[in-house]
Order: structure tokens, then C-alpha cells, then sequence
């Protein structure tokens, strides 16, 4: 995890597995109680139920980089959740994905219909993860997102990417604010 401070923001970047996860943090009072706290010690491994639950609640989509079927790993999901669990766990202690699971089947799309097909300036690339791949992700992505709330570690108004928060109550709060 490195810490970089540009203009009037603290940029975190995280490295997982050859991916990197950027946070721009605006210079607030909670700044220095994150800069002393977030560290790896938030990602534990996991247990079988919350393995089960990530597992159930995906989506059923596949990949040709699947070795399985996504429907047939869920069918079977109680006979797999050990094996699933120590491999979603491995990753969490390794702080990366096996190489099986590091690539990406990447389709060039539109970004509208009717532009220029010829122009690759109008494509924009999207990319096809394996099923494993993306269960480990919700998996860091639940602990990390457990950890900033219980340590109070996100801006109260920040409506972004959290739960009952929406456009809608960030612009509550922004008349709210105006009008006071």
C-alpha cells in the first residue's frame, strides 16, 4: 500500500494481484487516523458461510476461462465450500490470485451504436473474469468495506459505492446544507 499526497488529495494505492486499487481521499480530519490504521490486518481468512453466501448471491455467469460451469459449481456448492473456502483463503493470505485465475478474456465494445467502427478511439474495452477470480474480489471487497465502517473510517458524506446511500441523499444533504 503506498501513500502519495498530490494538490489537495491523498491518493492510496493498493496493489492485489497485479491490479491496482486507487482511493482518493480529501485531506479531512479522519486522513491521519486511516493513514495509522489501514492495513492488511482488516483481510482475515474467511469462513465457509460467507463463502456459501458470496457463491449464492453472484450471479450464475460463466467464463470460457472457467474450467467449470458456474451452474455446476453451485449445484455442488456443499460438497465444494471446503475446497472453495481454502481457495478463496489462499488468495486473502497470498494478497493474490493463483495464475490460473490472473487473465481476462477482453472484447472490444461500442461505447454507442452508430460510431464509427472503424475508429478504435470509439471502443472501449470489457473485460470476462473467471467466476473464482470475482468471488475473491466480493470477498476483499466485503472485508475492506466491513472494516472502514467499523472503524468509522469513511466521510460521512460520502454517498459512493455504500449501502442506503444514493444521488438522492448526497443532493438531501446538499440542500439540506444550502438552505440552513
Amino acid at each position: 500500500m503506498h501513500w502519495i499526497r498530490r494538490r489537495r488529495l491523498l491518493l492510496c494505492t493498493y496493489m492485489f494481484d497485479d491490479l491496482w486499487i486507487f482511493l482518493a481521499i480529501p485531506p479531512l480530519a479522519y486522513a491521519q487516523k486511516l493513514l495509522s490504521e489501514l492495513s492488511n490486518s482488516y483481510i482475515v481468512p474467511c469462513t465457509t458461510t460467507e463463502v456459501r453466501r458470496i457463491f449464492m448471491s453472484s450471479p450464475a455467469k460463466s467464463c470460457s476461462l472457467d474450467a467449470v460451469p458456474t451452474f455446476l459449481v453451485r449445484e455442488f456448492v456443499d460438497v465444494l465450500l471446503p475446497y472453495l473456502t481454502a481457495m478463496v483463503n489462499a488468495s486473502l493470505a497470498q494478497g493474490r490470485l493463483p495464475v490460473s485465475q490472473r487473465h481476462a478474456i477482453v472484447t472490444p465494445l461500442l461505447k454507442k451504436t452508430g460510431l464509427n467502427s472503424a475508429d478504435m478511439s470509439n471502443f472501449r474495452p470489457v473485460s470476462n473474469l473467471s467466476f473464482m477470480s470475482k468471488v475473491v474480489e466480493r470477498a476483499v471487497v466485503s472485508q475492506l468495506t466491513e472494516h472502514l465502517s467499523a472503524n468509522d473510517l469513511l466521510p460521512c458524506l460520502q454517498s459512493a459505492y455504500r449501502k442506503s446511500h444514493s444521488t438522492e441523499t448526497a443532493i438531501i444533504i446538499i440542500i439540506i446544507i444550502i438552505t440552513r
